[in-house]
């Protein structure tokens, strides 16, 4: 006998989609957002260069 997750919610699209193409090979990765989030995206990037800044990490610069 298999095991058959019981899955109570619904499939959706995933909310973005990225392909890397590295030689021969593709990688295709889904992301889903929490759907009832208050953070936007821009909001999680702050906090990431906050957390860099204070650690003291050096962000590459554009040329």
């Amino acid at each position: 006998m298999t095991d058959t997750p019981n899955r109570s919610t619904t499939a959706r699209r995933p909310d973005c989609v990225t392909e890397v193409r590295r030689g021969n090979t593709v990688l295709v990765v889904s992301g889903y957002f929490k759907q009832d989030a208050t953070a936007t995206a821009a909001d999680k990037m702050m906090k990431v260069l906050e957390a860099e800044t204070a650690a003291g990490i050096k962000t590459p610069r554009a040329m």
